[in-house]
């Protein structure tokens, strides 16, 4: 590994760590270009290596909101249910695509996130959400069961862990708090990307690579983590959608030249 891959790669792990910390999102939306075009790995190694990258940075990202109810672990556990086995079968689907038809439609999911966060908006009703506050799992099964299973086959396919359609999905489908989406898309995000890890087995990571991304993404998701509550959520949102959309052209053309 070179001094230069190993900057951007450090660049890039500071950025992952800090959107995952402060959004619970956002990670591998910005890690695979940063391991397709700064490291020089093909999709189908950068994809589990994202996965790695994820998963270790949001536990960082997730230990300063185990407190004060945070997450929603009855959510978690059923978007569990039907998003690790569609993790999984995309995993398998995914390993079979062309970096030529994967690149493109991983440029076209980063502007998806990045225009559906420009415009995304909290609520305060949804499917789950009661009178009382509390979590009604009966009501808001089915359509978390199938926002588990279309964010679970996006991981296993693209390495994409999913939080940028975890996190809307968890206040303006089911009813969560700003706070509790973001707690509860963490814990999501990691079993999801376990799952999508698993179903890439036997891919020849770069552990070099792996060490030096994840370590430094989990200490700064960690760091990002605990400093996100006095940060203005919404400029927060705003400044990586842009940095995304920007991106997303970048991706789309490196993969038609």
């Amino acid at each position: 590994m070179t001094t230069a891959t190993l900057a951007l790669v450090l660049i890039g792990a500071v950025v992952v760590g800090v959107s995952l910390g402060l959004l619970g999102a956002g990670g591998s939306v910005l890690a695979v270009p940063v391991l397709v075009y700064g490291a020089g790995q093909p999709m189908a190694v950068a994809i589990p290596t994202a996965l790695v990258v994820v998963a270790v940075s949001s536990i960082g990202a997730l230990i300063p909101r185990l407190r004060g109810r945070q997450v929603r672990w009855s959510v978690a556990a059923v978007f569990a249910v039907s998003g690790v086995p569609a993790a999984l079968a995309g995993a398998l689907l995914g390993r079979g695509l062309p970096d030529a038809l994967l690149l493109p439609a991983f440029a076209v999911i980063m502007a998806v996130v990045a225009v559906r966060m420009l415009r995304g908006r909290e609520s305060s009703g949804g499917a789950c959400r009661t009178e009382t506050g509390r979590i009604n799992r009966r009501r808001c099964l089915p359509r978390t069961l199938a926002a588990g299973a279309g964010v679970g086959l996006m991981t296993g396919v693209l390495g994409v862990g999913g939080g940028f359609a975890v996190v809307p999905a968890l206040s303006l489908l089911l009813g969560l708090t700003a706070t509790e989406a973001v707690g509860t898309s963490l814990v999501i995000i990691l079993i999801n990307s376990a799952a999508g890890f698993a179903g890439h087995a036997g891919a020849h990571l770069d552990y070099g690579i792996v060490a030096a991304f994840a370590g430094t993404a989990l200490l700064t998701s960690l760091a990002a983590g605990r400093i996100a509550a006095r940060l203005p959520a919404g400029q927060v949102h705003r400044w990586f959608a842009w940095t995304v959309l920007a991106l997303a052209p970048v991706v789309a053309a490196g993969a038609l030249l």
